[in-house]
């Protein structure tokens, strides 16, 4: 016991968090904010609205092209779909402000509704033989414990192991991808239990559930990095992580959180998309990798980390919905996809390096 009655322990204990808190506020004032000049990063810039014109203009481009598209079905149906994409995007962009990157999430989005079913489904009797080893209402808590774990393995890897990043995550998608088509042997699975069906075809107030959730995860995650103490350290361990970690911020725990938090939203985004269709694609989630970068860096997140809002990176998903939108209505064969998708990702690489004003290694 210490002359105040405290263990040493406890102690010891309450000084490492002062030393880690004022180490944070240290950080910040001592290295020039990228994101507010006068303090924590502002949860929306001015600079976030610089696709809002861009917005415009599609959305003046698609009404000339057709009629239909400022209905309120095809509007609804562009942000419906843009939910799904968006949760995969909301991970992604705070992983990249952490300094990291993470290409798993493609393969997740449809992994972990496969094992979630693979496990709660009946051995005979449809479609696809599952093992049936929990009860139907486990499926959902399963699928978010099955992304988690992927983002947690991912962790591992990365902070431990200390394989390179994108070589990891890279392996990942490849095996997650080929364990999703062992399982379900190539073939789409329709025997959705109705918890996954709840989410994705419900309306809350004549808007589907999905758009009302993500807009609550974003306007929670923006808020989170801009006035609460683990959500600042992210932009300071992605700006300069020695500094951070000199600064008392454990920046390998707060990473690693961050991966796992990706992994869990992907398999939300899973959960949405196949409640949306009723089914799980034997494709489920193929090239959506390029999609969720694109949007992050056209939405002003940057590729080296410590920059970018997650208002921004919202208007990148609505951007990149919108011009899939236009060429559908205006007949474009969806051939060109790939293309269109490769270009934009150019184009916003490009973009990325001017407003930065840095050089891209």
């Amino acid at each position: 016991m210490t002359g105040n009655g405290t263990e040493p322990g406890a102690e010891n204990e309450t000084a490492w968090k002062r030393r880690g808190t004022v180490g944070l506020r240290r950080l910040t004032a001592a290295r020039p904010a990228r994101d507010r000049p006068d303090g924590p990063p502002a949860p929306i810039r001015w600079s976030d609205f610089s696709l809002v014109p861009v917005i415009l203009v599609l959305m003046a481009i698609g009404y000339a092209v057709s009629p239909v598209f400022l209905t309120s079905g095809n509007l609804i149906s562009v942000v419906q779909q843009s939910s799904e994409l968006s949760l995969l995007v909301l991970g992604q962009a705070l992983i990249l402000i952490c300094g990291r990157m993470d290409l798993s999430p493609e393969s997740t989005i449809g992994i972990a509704p496969v094992i979630a079913m693979w496990l709660v489904l009946p051995a005979d009797g449809g479609r696809f033989a599952g093992l049936e080893l929990l009860p139907a209402g486990a499926a959902i808590p399963l699928c978010l414990l099955t992304g988690a774990v992927i983002g947690v393995i991912n962790g591992f890897l990365i902070l431990r192991l200390r394989v390179n990043g994108f070589i990891a995550t890279l392996g990942m998608l490849t095996m997650l991808r080929g364990l999703h088509v062992g399982i379900t042997e190539g073939r789409s699975l329709t025997d959705v239990p109705e918890s996954f069906r709840y989410l994705g075809k419900t309306d809350w107030l004549g808007v589907p559930a999905a758009v009302w959730i993500c807009l609550t995860l974003f306007a929670a995650g923006g808020a989170a990095l801009a006035y609460l103490r683990p959500g600042r350290a992210l932009y300071a361990i992605g700006g300069n992580p020695e500094a951070a970690r000199a600064a008392g911020i454990r920046t390998d725990r707060i990473t690693w959180a961050v991966l796992a938090l990706g992994g869990l939203l992907a398999a939300f985004a899973g959960i949405l998309y196949t409640g949306h269709y009723g089914s799980v694609a034997a494709t489920q989630g193929n090239g959506w990798i390029f999609q969720v970068f694109a949007a992050a860096v056209i939405g002003g997140i940057s590729l080296k980390g410590g920059r970018g809002t997650l208002f921004g990176a919202l208007t990148g998903v609505l951007t990149l919905q919108l011009v899939v939108n236009v060429m559908t209505l205006g007949g474009v064969p969806a051939l060109w996809n790939q293309f269109l998708n490769g270009a934009i990702i150019i184009v916003a690489l490009v973009i990325s390096r001017f407003a930065g004003g840095e050089r891209q290694e």
